[in-house]
């Protein structure tokens, strides 16, 4: 999966001891500062719907995670009403905060790919 620059270094950060031992904790801080754990929200329910690889992910969803999604929406759009972020012991803490959604998103994006390659095949004769 690329990043925002077209290419990640998690995988080189998750490798590296030390300098995951440095990344964590700035990466946990960012996380809380960004606010979306107080409203109840997972970091998957950030991703962009108008994408096409995850409007199609998304109904790959089981229906129990498409309701927790939905149910978690409408709680957060109901806080976003009343200007309030859930009560500090109604977090979701951060071992909870799964990254549902990006294997669906992985699996549509190597299937749009693969697609891509066969479509655009050119089949030649001897």
């Amino acid at each position: 999966m690329f990043g925002p620059l077209g290419f990640t270094l998690a995988p080189s950060v998750r490798r590296s001891r030390t300098l995951y031992k440095w990344v964590k904790p700035l990466a946990d801080w960012y996380a809380n500062l960004a606010g979306y754990r107080k409203m109840g929200l997972k970091y998957d329910d950030l991703l962009v719907e108008e994408n096409p690889e995850v409007q199609k992910a998304l109904t790959r969803l089981t229906p129990r995670e498409a309701y927790d999604r939905a149910y978690r929406f409408k709680v957060a759009s109901l806080l976003s009403v009343n200007h309030k972020p859930l009560p500090k012991d109604q977090w979701l803490p951060a071992s909870e905060d799964s990254r549902y959604l990006k294997p669906y998103v992985e699996e549509v994006v190597k299937e749009t790919e693969e697609r891509r390659v066969w479509d655009t095949l050119e089949v030649r004769r001897k």
